[in-house]
């Protein structure tokens, strides 16, 4: 009886000891984390100072995706010998100058894939070699002298393309002025009433440029491991309904460990000049159906 009571005691003082040190041990996490907190909140506070500073802010992120198989005797499917692969590349590049009485922001976005497939038993499908799939080019400069902390006057140009097949062809280069409006350190909005749309094109019964007005909405931040990028841009012709535009693009990466992690683009756009070209119809008979894109892969950022 007395090893009994003996042992029960013991096991009894083990568990206080061991719950004593485990509120102990979650005190000094709570403190250490809290410590943690405040110096990353003046961590932070100095880097908003930072930022604030004239100068150049320059940064990009991207993201690659790709695959390559080899299948041989894989009976199971329609195609048992064969190669196939993808390749898919997506930059998000910004260099961007703030003073005090103007600023200067570029950027560039693009998004290029390849895919293959060889059907090792047809001697007549089309050759081996990676061909373009998703092809997207877009370079931007802003310029605007400060009116005020959030207003300035502006003149924008704007080029947009493809670069891996029918470069230039259509190709899209937007020159105007007006006014920007920046309510958020990251956030720009552009308004010009005057803004010229020239399309470079083959096809002149389809394209045609125009006058309109250009708006343009970028939201471009940097939050501890996530780099992410929104912008919309959309031209409204004063001619004609059906040579407006506009394009939204996403791109987003998270970093797992040093520059290295996932990444995910995004885009939708509409273009009615484009569908009838592709169609091969009149612009009024052009049947306009949405574009999209995503890709999702490994990123790199820097």
């Amino acid at each position: 009886m007395k090893k009994i009571t003996f042992l029960l005691l013991f096991c009894f003082g083990v568990f206080t000891i061991n719950a004593q040190t485990k509120e102990e041990l979650e005190a000094q996490k709570a403190e250490k984390q809290a410590e943690a907190d405040k110096f990353q909140g003046e961590a932070n506070a100095l880097q908003a100072q930072i930022d604030a500073l004239p100068g150049w802010r320059i940064g990009a992120f991207g993201t690659i995706g790709g695959s390559l198989s080899n299948f041989n005797n894989w009976f199971s499917q329609g195609t048992p010998n064969n190669v196939s692969g993808n390749i898919g590349i997506t930059a998000n590049v910004f260099a961007n100058k703030i003073e005090d009485k103007y600023f200067w922001r570029n950027a560039l976005t693009a998004n290029l894939n390849w895919v293959k497939l060889d059907d090792k038993d047809n001697g007549t499908d089309a050759d081996s070699d990676f061909n373009p799939t998703t092809d997207v080019f877009n370079l931007s400069s802003l310029y605007g002298y400060k009116l005020s902390d959030k207003w300035a006057v502006s003149a924008l140009g704007e080029y947009r393309t493809t670069l891996l097949d029918n470069f230039n062809d259509p190709g899209y280069l937007d020159l105007g002025v007006g006014a920007t409006w920046t309510p958020l350190t990251d956030l720009i909005v552009v308004i010009h009433p005057l803004n010229y749309n020239i399309v470079f094109a083959d096809n002149d019964a389809v394209f045609d440029s125009s006058l309109g007005a250009k708006i343009v909405a970028d939201y471009t931040r940097q939050v501890g491991a996530v780099n992410f990028r929104t912008n919309f841009t959309t031209f409204q012709s004063y001619k004609d309904g059906d040579l407006s535009n506009w394009t939204w693009t996403n791109g987003f990466s998270y970093t797992l460990w040093k520059m290295i992690g996932v990444g995910f683009d995004f885009a939708l756009r509409s273009n009615k000049q484009e569908a009838a070209n592709f169609q091969g119809v009149a612009l009024e008979a052009a049947d306009n159906k949405l574009q999209s894109f995503y890709t999702i892969g490994l990123s790199y950022a820097f």
